[in-house]
């Protein structure tokens, strides 16, 4: 007798989420408690992972979508180069006030599911925090176990007043006791949260490459 075999096309990548709990209306992933991480020494972007020879850094992803997009849809593949380095911030997929609530949702879903995979192949996972207006609160924090460090990334959000003050609310609004800060930290956003708020900053890519280019 012949056997059919039936091929399936796991177009949203289930296997990333197989064993994870399951929380809020969304349906976000939760990440594990993160009991095998450390306050990076540095960041690396993730575009230049295969390059670097400094592997004590942990690997971030705020860059442009189409530089991390492939870790998104062949997570397995990069399983290998991550594993070299001391850990990883979980994906920063775009949003942004006005964008759809569904496809920030579904941002803020493959954030913590890749996050959750990495950390079941025994890869120390921060996880970074992305939000947008008010409204993306009801999901944007889910997944993620209350008082666990967090990273979040100023580089580009923080331009015009409204994306200011939206910042320091969201910051407001989960509050953690250690955040990781990822490009400027001006006062009129930051201080508010000085000694409530243990935080760590490191220089974005453009940072690092201005300073370079104008020493």
């Amino acid at each position: 007798m012949r056997v059919r075999k039936t091929i399936f096309d796991d177009g949203f990548q289930s296997y990333l989420t197989e064993s994870a709990t399951i929380v809020g209306d969304p349906g976000i992933p939760m990440l594990m408690k993160l009991n095998n991480v450390q306050v990076p020494r540095d960041m690396i972007p993730f575009s230049k992972a295969t390059i670097c020879k400094n592997k004590r850094q942990y690997i971030h992803f705020y860059q442009h979508d189409k530089e991390f997009s492939r870790v998104l849809t062949a997570t397995t593949r990069y399983l290998d180069v991550l594993k070299q380095y001391d850990g990883v911030i979980t994906p920063d997929c775009t949003m942004m006030i006005g964008q759809s609530q569904c496809l920030q949702q579904a941002n803020t879903y493959m954030n913590r599911a890749v996050g959750f995979y990495l950390q079941k192949h025994g890869i120390p996972v921060i996880p970074n925090i992305r939000w947008s207006d008010e409204a993306s609160f009801a999901y944007c924090f889910l997944g993620v176990h209350p008082g666990s460090m967090v990273a979040v990334s100023t580089h580009g959000c923080i331009a015009t007043k409204q994306q200011k003050d939206m910042f320091r609310i969201g910051l407001e609004a989960i509050c953690p006791p250690v955040v990781l800060v990822h490009g400027y930290m001006p006062d009129e956003i930051f201080k508010p949260f000085r000694g409530q708020i243990e935080f760590y900053r490191y220089a974005s890519e453009f940072e690092r490459t201005h300073k370079k280019e104008g020493a």
